[in-house]
């Protein structure tokens, strides 16, 4: 970052957070095996959910992302992912070529080493 000029803040009021953000990325708040905590977790998570009122305290241009599954209406409307400002699908897809190119790199690096 000192290189760049980028920065990392923690900011725990979801109003506050977006007002500068560029992206606004959305996170499961139930993991699949602790699903007991579902009740608890959404109370408590409610404020930072990504929907329209939330995104529209952040700049024009800012995007929505999520690495999904998403649970809608949870952390994330249908309305954000599904929306004009949401990147979350584009990101999905480009998913599957980003880690081919991961496992390409391992393994012809893995090849050089050995040769």
């Amino acid at each position: 970052m000192a290189q760049t000029g980028g920065s990392v803040s923690l900011i725990a009021e979801p109003i506050e957070a977006v007002a500068t953000a560029q992206a606004v990325y959305a996170e499961v708040w139930v993991p699949m095996d602790r699903h007991h905590e579902r009740a608890r977790r959404t109370e408590q998570l409610a404020a930072y959910r990504v929907d329209g009122a939330l995104l529209s305290h952040a700049p024009r241009e800012a995007v929505a992302m999520h690495c999904l599954p998403a649970v809608r209406g949870q952390e994330i409307t249908s309305e954000m992912l599904d929306g004009a400002r949401s990147l979350v699908w584009r990101q999905a897809a480009n998913r599957l070529p980003t880690a081919q190119a991961v496992l390409h790199t391992l393994i012809v690096t893995s090849r050089r080493r050995t040769t």
